[in-house]
C-alpha cells in the first residue's frame, strides 16, 4: 500500500517536470531535508537557450514590483493544510453540489488544484479595492513588517495576518499586487480550456490589474473591459468628478471565436405594424413572410376593414388553414418604411396577421448578439438597489455595497453552459451564489457554485454585528439560506429540484500530526504519542475530505456511510472511492471492500487487526480487485 502525501500540489516540481521533458540535461537532483528532489541547473539551461538569452542588465519590457519573485514562489509552495466539513452549518449536505469554504483563499486555491484543475467554467472575483481603508491579505513577503504586525494584533480567526494598506506606508501598490498575483496564478490553472475570469476593480489598481493579467493569462487572451454603471448617486468623494463607473476585466484561458451571448430582447408579438399617426401609406410584403394566427377557416380575396381602420386595410391574398401567405400588398399608415420592413425581415422578424386582420410583428431573440462593453443600471442594477434588496432579505443592513445579483446573472449568461461550475474566491456577501441559484430557477440550469471567503470579523458597531453576524462568512451563509428559500417559495412549481443547498468546509491545519523532529528531540513520551499519526480532535469525515482532496475527487461528490463487518465505511461516488478509518480491520472487511471493486481503497496506517491480516491484505485485493489502487494515511 502506498502512503498518501497529504500535501497540496507542488507547483515548482511540476514546472521542473515540464522543463525536464524539453531539456533533460538541465535537470538534476539535490537533497532537501535529506530527501532527493529534482532541481534545475540554470547554467545548463542558459546554454540551451543561449540564442535568446537576456542578460540581467539588458533593458526589456517587463512589469515588476518589490517582492514579485517571492510572490511567484508563494503561489508554487505546497501546504499541508486541509478542509474540514461542517455539517451543522450546511444545507442539504448529503445531496447538494454547491460549496461554501471558509479560510484564506490563497491556501484554499492550493487545496483545490488537484480536484478542480481545468474544471471551472467561470470565475468572478470582487477583490478588496486598494483604497487605503480596506484590509488586504498579508502573505509574509518581508521581515520588516513583523514588528508592525506584532503590535497591531491584526489576525483573523484562522491566525492569518491582515494588513491595512495605506498610501503612507510606501508600499501602496506593492502590497496589493503581492496579494492578488499568486491568487490569479492559481486561479488560471483551475479554469477550463474554454473558461473565463471576470474581475471587478475601481480606478486605483485597474491599470496595474491589466498589466498583471496580461502576464498571468496572456495578452492575447484579453476579452475586454466592461464599464458598469454602478451608482446613480455616488458618494461625493472627489470635488473633481463623481465616480459612477467601476470596471470588470475579462480574460479567457484560451481565447476562441465563440461569441458571448447578450440578454434577450423580445418585443411582444402583438406590437402592431399599423399606426394611424404615421404617414407611410404602402408596404409590399414578399412571398412567405406573413404568417397567420387564424386556426380555422378561409379568408378569401377581397377588401376588408376593421373597426379601428374601416375600409383602409386593402390586400389581395388568400389564407387557408393557417398556412403562409403568398404575395401581399397592404395600404395603411405604417410604423416602418419599405426599407425598414426588408431589414427586419432579413434579420429574422416574423410578421403576423391576426384574426381581426391587423398586422403585427415579433422581433428575433438577441441571444447571439455580442453584448456591449457598457453595463447599464437596467442591465446590471446598482449598488444602491442591491443594498436595498439585501436589507429586505435580512431585515437589516448587514453588508455595505454588495454587488447586484443582476450584474452576476448578466455575466453568467455570456457563457452558454447551464451545467458549469462557478467559482468566487472573494465571496463577500455571497452575491455569486445567489445569482447562480436565481438563474438556475429562471432557465432550468444546473450550475454549481464554489464560494471562498476569509472569516473577517464584522465591526462591533455595525448593524450586521448587532444582528448577530460576527463574521462576513456568517452573512454569506445566511444569505444563501434565505435566498434559496425565497426563490423556492416564489416559484414552487418550477423549483422542486433546484439545488439551493451548500456544503460548508473550513480551512484548518492538516489532520496529520507533525512528526518532523531532530534526533535529540525524541523522548519516550514523544514516541508513544506518535503511535497514531492522526490528530486526536479529527473525525473520520475530516479524514475523508482530505483524502478526496489529494485523490482529486469532487468535494461535492455523493458520500454514503455503510457498516461492513461492524466497521464504518465511506463510499464516494458509487464505489469510486471506499475508505475505512476504523482500527482492527479484519480479513472479512478487507475482502468485502475488495469485492466492491473500487477505483481507490483507503485505510489508516497500521489499522489491520493483526500481522496476519496485514500480510494477506495485498493478496486479497490481488485476488478480488487487482485494479484497485490501495492507499494508507
Amino acid at each position: 500500500m502506498d502512503k498518501l502525501n497529504m500535501m497540496s500540489k507542488d507547483g515548482v516540481q511540476e514546472n521542473i517536470e515540464k522543463i525536464k521533458a524539453l531539456f533533460p540535461n538541465a535537470v538534476t537532483e539535490v537533497l532537501r531535508d535529506g530527501k532527493p528532489m529534482l532541481a534545475v541547473d540554470f547554467d545548463v539551461l542558459k546554454q540551451e537557450m543561449s540564442s535568446v538569452l537576456i542578460d540581467d542588465k539588458e533593458e526589456r519590457y517587463q512589469f515588476t514590483w518589490p517582492d514579485k519573485k517571492k510572490s511567484v514562489l508563494l503561489a508554487n509552495t505546497p501546504i499541508s493544510a486541509t478542509l474540514r466539513p461542517c455539517k451543522e452549518e450546511s444545507v442539504d449536505f448529503d445531496n447538494t453540489e454547491n460549496l461554501y469554504i471558509e479560510g484564506d483563499n490563497l491556501d484554499v486555491l492550493k487545496l483545490l488544484q488537484e480536484t478542480y484543475l481545468g474544471k471551472i467554467k467561470m470565475i468572478y472575483i470582487d477583490p478588496p479595492y486598494n483604497t487605503g481603508n480596506d484590509f488586504v491579505y498579508e502573505d509574509d513577503f518581508t521581515a520588516d513588517r513583523v514588528d508592525y504586525l506584532a503590535n497591531s494584533g491584526q489576525y483573523d480567526d484562522q491566525g492569518n495576518r491582515l494588513f491595512q494598506n495605506t498610501e503612507s506606508n510606501g508600499r501602496f501598490h506593492t502590497d496589493w499586487l503581492n496579494m492578488i498575483y499568486p491568487r490569479l496564478k492559481l486561479a488560471k490553472d483551475l479554469l477550463s480550456d474554454d473558461g473565463v475570469i471576470f474581475i471587478s476593480i475601481d480606478d486605483n489598481e485597474q491599470a496595474n490589474l491589466k498589466k498583471l493579467c496580461d502576464e498571468v493569462f496572456g495578452e492575447d487572451n484579453f476579452v475586454g473591459k466592461w464599464n458598469w454603471y454602478k451608482s446613480e448617486t455616488p458618494p461625493n468623494l472627489s470635488y473633481k468628478i463623481k465616480k459612477n463607473i467601476e470596471y470588470i476585466y475579462a480574460y479567457e484561458k484560451h481565447k476562441d471565436s465563440v461569441k458571448y451571448k447578450g440578454e434577450k430582447k423580445n418585443s411582444p408579438s402583438n406590437d402592431p405594424l399599423t399606426k394611424p399617426q404615421n404617414s407611410i401609406k404602402k408596404l409590399v410584403f414578399p412571398i412567405g413572410t406573413i404568417s397567420t394566427k387564424i386556426k380555422d377557416g378561409i379568408i378569401k380575396k377581397g377588401t376588408y376593414g376593421t373597426d379601428k381602420f374601416p375600409n383602409t386595410l386593402l390586400f389581395d391574398l388568400e389564407i387557408r388553414d393557417g398556412r403562409n401567405v403568398s404575395e401581399a400588398c397592404f395600404e395603411n399608415k405604417f410604423i416602418w418604411t419599405q426599407k425598414t420592413l426588408q431589414e427586419n425581415i432579413d434579420s429574422g422578424v416574423k410578421i403576423y396577421l391576426s384574426e381581426n386582420l391587423v398586422l403585427s410583428y415579433k422581433r428575433k431573440n438577441y441571444d447571439n448578439e455580442v453584448p456591449p462593453n457598457f453595463i447599464s443600471a437596467k442591465q446590471g442594477s446598482t449598488i444602491e438597489e442591491s443594498g436595498k434588496r439585501l436589507a429586505e432579505l435580512f431585515g437589516a443592513s448587514v453588508f455595505d455595497y454588495p454587488k447586484p445579483t443582476e450584474l452576476l446573472k448578466y455575466l453568467l449568461r455570456f457563457k452558454d453552459d447551464s451545467d458549469s461550475i462557478i467559482l468566487d474566491f472573494f465571496s463577500g456577501s455571497a452575491t455569486t451564489a445567489h445569482a447562480v441559484m436565481q438563474l438556475n430557477a429562471e432557465d432550468g440550469g444546473h450550475r454549481k457554485f464554489i464560494c471562498v471567503q476569509l472569516p473577517e470579523k464584522t465591526d462591533e458597531q455595525s448593524e450586521a454585528y448587532k444582528a448577530g453576524y460576527k463574521t462576513i462568512c456568517e452573512i454569506g451563509k445566511e444569505r444563501i439560506r434565505r435566498a434559496g428559500k425565497k426563490i423556492k417559495e416564489e416559484n414552487p412549481l418550477t423549483t422542486a429540484n433546484l439545488d439551493t443547498g451548500f456544503r460548508v468546509l473550513k480551512l484548518d491545519s492538516s489532520n496529520m500530526k507533525p512528526v518532523y523532529y531532530k534526533p535529540e528531540d525524541y523522548t519516550q513520551d514523544l514516541l508513544s504519542g506518535l503511535e497514531d499519526n492522526i490528530r486526536e480532535d479529527r473525525t473520520p469525515m475530516d479524514l475523508l475530505i482530505q483524502v478526496m482532496l489529494e485523490l482529486g475527487k469532487p468535494l461535492s461528490a455523493k458520500i454514503e456511510e455503510k457498516v461492513i463487518g461492524g466497521k464504518n465505511v465511506f463510499v464516494v461516488n458509487d464505489d469510486d472511492l471506499i475508505a475505512c478509518f476504523d482500527s482492527n480491520i479484519t480479513e472479512e472487511v478487507v475482502k468485502q471492500i475488495a469485492l466492491m471493486k473500487p477505483l481507490y481503497a483507503v485505510f489508516r496506517d497500521s489499522s489491520m487487526e493483526n500481522d496476519s491480516v496485514n500480510t494477506n491484505f495485498e493478496q486479497i485485493f490481488a485476488t478480488y480487485s487487482p485494479n484497485t489502487i490501495r492507499k494508507v494515511l
